[in-house]
């Protein structure tokens, strides 16, 4: 089988899409700040180091793949926006696609294709969208702080369409999960026995279960006609408020209290990451699906009773 390099796959998505990858026989290797070995299922994968300071990498990592996945980028939602976070968010994707260009360039290698995360932050509000239907790939990128990010991040690895390789690049959506994530912050309130609806609650949300995510990942690896953009959203957008009611009835049945958390406490909270959480942003999936790809969690229903 072949051997799929990933970048980030330490991360909720890594770890998951590691576990997916190995159950269908492929070997896998992590691109990770320190070498070593993690023991993931039973099977013992390999660490190999890169460092994006001083433009590192090892090369037999580059050598021995076939595939790259490339997931690494410091977490947006992890800490408030600070102008030294902001910088740090777009450097460690821009950089970090940087170091595989240049290693693919200058190190002999047999890498097929480059299968690249982006996000759906691309897009505007929907507010914004003149055409007053869901946004697609072809739309261009929002100029604001995640738009202008997401379409620098893009760029930074579409140079690897010169070397020959294959090159998707998925733009993802709130992606739901057990282990982090979006999901983790709507159950907390929960525990109260509250239902936190955010601002108006009228804001829509294009998700995806991290399980069809990590199935689309591979669907881009085994499907060689497969390139360019796609949105890595479910088929099904749900505002705010149907999610946290629909998540509140299945995790306490009748027993919860749905309040609304007001837009100036979330942007005093927040700070200029509250735009993102109070953004209503309606992503089509329709050219994922016409390139064959099926959901086995197209409703949030489906997923909320998975998850």
């Amino acid at each position: 089988m072949a051997t799929i390099l990933i970048t980030g796959g330490t991360g909720m998505v890594g770890q998951q899409l590691t576990r997916v990858l190995l159950s269908k026989g492929y070997d896998v290797i992590w691109l990770s700040r320190a070498s070593g070995k993690k023991e993931i299922d039973g099977k013992v994968i390999r660490i190999a180091s890169w460092n994006l300071q001083e433009q590192t990498i090892d090369e037999t990592a580059i050598q021995q793949a076939d595939h790259i996945i490339h997931l690494a980028g410091a977490g947006v939602a992890d800490k408030r926006w600070t102008a030294k976070r902001k910088q740090e968010i777009l450097d460690s994707r821009t950089q970090s696609s940087a170091l595989l260009v240049k290693a693919l360039q200058t190190i002999p290698n047999k890498v097929q294709s480059v299968i690249s995360a982006s996000a759906i932050g691309w897009y505007g509000p929907d507010e914004d969208n003149t055409l007053g239907s869901s946004f697609t790939e072809d739309m261009p990128a929002y100029p604001d702080y995640l738009g202008s990010t997401c379409k620098a991040w893009e760029e930074s690895i579409t140079p690897v369409t010169e070397l020959g390789k294959r090159l998707v690049k998925l733009r993802i959506g709130i992606v739901l999960s057990t282990t982090g994530g979006a999901l983790a912050e709507f159950k907390k309130p929960l525990k109260g026995g509250m239902a936190a609806i955010l601002g108006s609650g009228k804001q829509m949300i294009s998700w995806i279960h991290v399980h069809d995510l990590c199935r689309m990942f591979l669907y881009a690896i085994e499907n060689q006609s497969m390139q360019g953009t796609f949105n890595a959203v479910a088929p099904h957008p749900v505002s705010n408020k149907e999610l946290t009611l629909t998540l509140a009835k299945q995790k306490n049945g009748s027993f919860y209290i749905p309040f609304y958390v007001p837009a100036f406490l979330l942007k005093m909270i927040l700070g200029e990451m509250s735009i993102e959480v109070l953004k209503s942003a309606t992503v089509s999936s329709r050219k994922i699906e016409e390139q064959g790809f099926r959901f086995e969690y197209a409703t949030i229903q489906q997923a909320l009773r998975d998850l």
